[in-house]
């Protein structure tokens, strides 16, 4: 048997090594070989080194399953490579995913946010946390830089701030939608006391939200339209889109985009107003 087959997880570690663009970890400087170097993904685990490298080598014995979910995290790995990380490394597939809280992403994914200069943009957790925005979506939507990190949360904005009630030309049914794909996510992301901790809250802040959540309602959140009543600009009509983020299970990406002309007007007018570069 070649010595390649012999080491069969050394040789998915550095497949998936090789493949990572070191310039979105903030990683610089001359390479004489693509993706990251040994020692970059075992700081981005926060394992030793030399004990990341003996794993690529075959050497060392067999890794620990909390070795393999760090170094699942650090190369981000999707959910099949991690699981067939663990099959590897421990001829099993991993226990249960358990969540994992968020509160920042690449540079690379916030250029894709910037991308899209006329259409607002967000990146959420599981559990609904925004962690990620573009300009668009700081004008039209919310400016999450305005708000403390434990209120950019999506439903603690919907039941909680008065101002986004307002501008939801169908409150009621924005609320019920949300509580139903919530409750779908944060389940499906194994965040049970992420879950509680904030159902709890919001139960006693919300009456609305208590009596919503026993509905125990569940509901996807693919794609759809958002109405915004603008005090100047009248009502808004956005369709917005949800994609999984490649290589990161516990993030989402929500883009909208205008429903109509009338309102890609309306929005090229705000956006302008506020500063924001046209769109190209």
């Amino acid at each position: 048997m070649s010595k390649t087959s012999d080491n069969a997880l050394g040789t998915f570690l550095k497949n998936r090594r090789t493949r990572m663009d070191p310039a979105s970890f903030g990683f610089g400087g001359r390479r004489r070989t693509q993706g990251l170097r040994r020692e970059e993904v075992a700081l981005r685990a926060n394992i030793s080194p030399t004990w990341y490298t003996w794993l690529e080598q075959g050497r060392g014995g067999a890794p620990s399953a909390d070795v393999l979910e760090r170094i699942a995290k650090g190369l981000m790995l999707t959910e099949p490579e991690r699981e067939h990380l663990f099959v590897l490394g421990l001829g099993r597939p991993p226990a249960a995913a358990s969540y994992s809280a968020c509160d920042a992403v690449t540079p690379r994914l916030q250029r894709v946010l910037d991308a899209f200069p006329a259409s607002p943009a967000i990146i959420k957790t599981a559990t609904w946390d925004v962690v990620a925005w573009n300009r668009a979506a700081a004008t039209l939507l919310t400016d999450y830089s305005q708000l403390p990190r434990d209120q950019r949360n999506i439903l603690r904005l919907v039941f909680t701030n008065s101002r986004v009630k307002a501008a939801q030309a169908d409150w009621l049914a924005v609320a019920r939608y949300v509580v139903g794909a919530f409750r779908a996510e944060a389940a499906r992301a194994g965040a049970r006391a992420e879950i509680e901790r904030l159902v709890e809250e919001l139960s006693l802040l919300s009456p609305e939200f208590a009596s919503l959540w026993r509905d125990n309602d569940v509901s996807g959140h693919a794609d759809g339209v958002k109405r915004l009543r603008h005090p100047e600009h009248g009502l808004l009509e956005l369709e917005f889109s949800a994609f999984s983020v490649e290589g990161r299970p516990d993030l989402g990406l929500i883009v909208y985009n205008p429903a109509s002309p009338e309102t890609a007007r309306r929005i090229a007018a705000l956006l302008a107003a506020a500063g924001a570069p046209p769109a190209t």
